[in-house]
């Protein structure tokens, strides 16, 4: 098995902690005056997407987890689990609410995702990054409201909300961010 140590700390390495796989999200190298150096991460669980903060030390080892991805068609939210499937083999496969937490706001009837699986079991899911959606609802414009850099909450058809300029009207086709949530421009 690969691991990687206290150097290879990174924004966006996999790794695992306590045999949960995570995701650098954060770190900062620290060099103190007095004492050896040390990084101080925070790392999101693949399984249940919290946030675990660690402080690693010369000579600590991760191993590196093992993960696949395979893109699947979103189907439905059945009431307890959302569905998905299989465009090859047309096998469907549930995910519970917690599993899909970050990405379920995207959810769109047919859309495409990646399921992440960990030794074989599916443990997460993963929105396209880029997505063209439709505005539902906006506040209505109003004379001034043109100030440069100003934006206004916009509700998209999936029912997540995203910042946009004023000019955006509900019914707008609007290309998104689905990673950082946010408005990349209207589509034509």
């Amino acid at each position: 098995m690969a691991v990687i140590s206290m150097s290879d700390i990174k924004k966006g390495v996999r790794l695992i902690v306590g045999e949960v796989p995570c995701k650098i999200v954060e770190f900062q190298h620290v060099k103190p005056g007095k004492g050896a150096a040390f990084v101080r991460m925070k790392a999101k669980s693949f399984l249940n997407g919290k946030i675990v903060e660690k402080t690693v030390h010369a000579g600590d080892k991760f191993e590196i987890p093992v993960i696949d991805y395979k893109t699947m068609q979103y189907l439905y939210d059945d009431g307890d689990m959302y569905q998905f499937m299989d465009t090859e083999t047309y096998d469907q496969l549930g995910l519970e609410y917690a599993q899909c937490e970050e990405a379920s706001k995207w959810f769109k009837d047919g859309i495409n995702v990646e399921i992440i699986f960990f030794r074989n079991k599916a443990i997460s899911v993963q929105a396209p990054e880029f997505m063209e959606l439709v505005v539902t609802d906006t506040p209505p414009n109003f004379k001034g409201d043109t100030s440069s850099g100003s934006k206004k909450p916009a509700t998209l058809e999936t029912g997540a909300v995203v910042q946009v300029p004023y000019h955006v009207l509900i019914d707008d086709l609007v290309k998104v961010n689905t990673i950082d949530c946010e408005f990349l421009g209207k589509v034509k």
